[in-house]
């Protein structure tokens, strides 16, 4: 079982009606200040019915509706013809109650559809009444000019591949120059695993509705959804969700009578010939991260032993250590050198942060698996990007990025070790607890070594004394939020470093 803080583990109860939604994250940076639960469709389902159950509970629609349609008039108050593209579920049902308040506010709002409205669910042929006794215009096809689109076509359900002439609609919606607001989620994206179909909305904007759903925040669905937004439509609901938008990690204040040795060794394992790069960005981010002493033990025998730019770092030849007194960073630049030194490190190591080309040689050796599988628990992170991660499972990637949580969940698991699961919406997975998603990260971070930055930063919190989990999430939140401030258009590794 999942344990969660008590504040998610009271019973479901229905608050005063709220039609304010809040904003999580912007469209390329973390927002949001607290941690978020998150929820599959099937948990988004049961709470559904669940109200619907409730005597005199108003219509999740029409509260729906109207926050769709606050939001809109609060993202473009200027905006006049609203064209609402509605799809024939409750989807659709959302925007037709929407465009009522629309109308009413003085906008012009359009709705497309092409489905019998008659047809539809009860709640969504209600909304379609009440939205043509209101006057809404209504047509099949879409308007040749609009200002902003709601997309109402498919929700949370909808898993087919989107045909005519939705399709059609979508590629307009794409191609304007107009804002789109997706309605729970864009239409085309997989509300659980973040993965999207060849046509699917590109919004500028996502009012996620009821619950926040895993896929807005990982693999696609960042770059599906823009910036999100989020309304519990006044039903609190705090049942153990299935995974959680990490929060900020706390501020840490060191003590005053404090010295180097308070806040551990950190000894980087890697940099084979040609490679001696990766080691030392490792060094350097567990240098920033606040490491006590970092050691810097290069498998290519003729590096440098100096690093003229941080002669903090001390280099040592592999062997000169005590690896039981210090956190282990193995793998960056590692190349099919790092084989030789990895049983001992796996062994010995009083914390280990297994990166790069370490993981690749765990993937090929039974051997190491079963060593990894032992170590004490707590003490132990993977940071595999997806291929990484694809050849530990013994899959695709492919297969990995269609359902990046069970993937990184699979690999805790197996391995019994803390996993990070890099990419967009990175994954912070441990046994036998709730898994993290990291809000934190831009495309900036597709750069040659900022993975040996993060394999660093999170041996120095590891080093400082943080269980593996905590550090692990905080290293990557802290990670992203580098490259959320950086306002250059590209983001080296090297100054990634030093934005730490």
């Amino acid at each position: 079982m999942h344990t969660m803080p008590k504040v998610w583990m009271s019973a479901w109860r229905v608050k005063a009606m709220s039609t304010n939604s809040e904003r999580i994250v912007r469209a390329n940076s973390a927002y949001s200040q607290r941690a978020w639960p998150l929820h599959t469709v099937e948990h988004a389902r049961k709470l559904e019915s669940l109200y619907a159950s409730q005597s005199g509970a108003i219509p999740l629609m029409q509260t729906a509706g109207l926050a769709l349609a606050r939001l809109t008039l609060a993202l473009a108050p200027h905006a006049k013809v609203i064209w609402i593209a509605c799809g024939p579920g409750n989807n659709g049902g959302d925007g037709m109650e929407a465009a009522v308040h629309l109308l009413q506010w003085g906008k012009q709002p359009v709705v497309s559809l092409v489905h019998d409205p008659l047809k539809g669910p009860a709640d969504a042929r209600r909304a379609w009444e009440t939205a043509r006794q209101a006057g809404v215009t209504m047509q099949s096809s879409v308007p040749p000019q609009f200002d902003v689109c709601l997309d109402a076509l498919f929700g949370i359900g909808a898993q087919r591949p989107i045909a005519a002439p939705y399709a059609d609609w979508v590629e307009y919606m794409n191609a304007s120059a107009s804002p789109t607001i997706a309605v729970d989620i864009p239409s085309g994206l997989h509300a659980d695993h973040g993965s999207t179909q060849d046509v699917h909305v590109v919004a500028d904007f996502t009012l996620s509705l009821l619950t926040l759903k895993l896929g807005l925040f990982t693999a696609s669905g960042r770059d599906a959804c823009g910036e999100i937004w989020f309304n519990d439509l006044g039903v609190a609901e705090v049942a153990s969700p299935q995974a959680v938008l990490s929060g900020p990690p706390p501020v840490i204040h060191r003590p005053h009578a404090s010295n180097k040795g308070s806040y551990g060794d950190v000894a980087v394992v890697g940099g084979a010939q040609g490679m001696t790069g990766a080691a030392l960005l490792a060094a350097r981010s567990a240098l920033h991260g606040g490491a006590g002493r970092i050691y810097v033990c290069m498998l290519d025998e003729q590096a440098a032993a100096l690093d003229v730019h941080f002669p903090e770092l001390m280099f040592r030849p592999l062997g000169s250590l005590d690896w039981s007194d210090v956190t282990v960073v193995a793998g960056c630049g590692g190349g099919s050198t790092i084989s030789a030194q990895l049983p001992q490190l796996v062994r010995e190591a009083c914390a280990l942060v297994l990166d790069a080309d370490a993981l690749n040689q765990i993937a090929q050796s039974p051997d190491l698996q079963v060593q990894v599988h032992r170590r004490k628990p707590n003490c132990t992170v993977m940071t595999p990007h997806p291929l990484e991660a694809a050849r530990l499972l013994g899959t695709s990637t492919y297969a990995v990025q269609s359902d990046r949580l069970g993937a990184a969940s699979q690999l805790a698991e197996r391995f019994q070790c803390v996993v990070v699961l890099k990419g967009s919406g990175t994954i912070i997975a441990a046994p036998h607890s709730m898994p993290h998603i990291n809000p934190t990260g831009n495309a900036k971070l597709a750069t040659a070594g900022t993975g040996d930055v993060l394999a660093g930063l999170t041996g120095a919190y590891l080093a400082q004394g943080h269980g593996a989990q905590e550090a692990a999430r905080a290293a990557v939140y802290r990670h992203g939020l580098a490259a959320d401030h950086w306002q250059g258009p590209v983001l080296h590794a090297s100054e990634l470093c030093q934005r730490l």
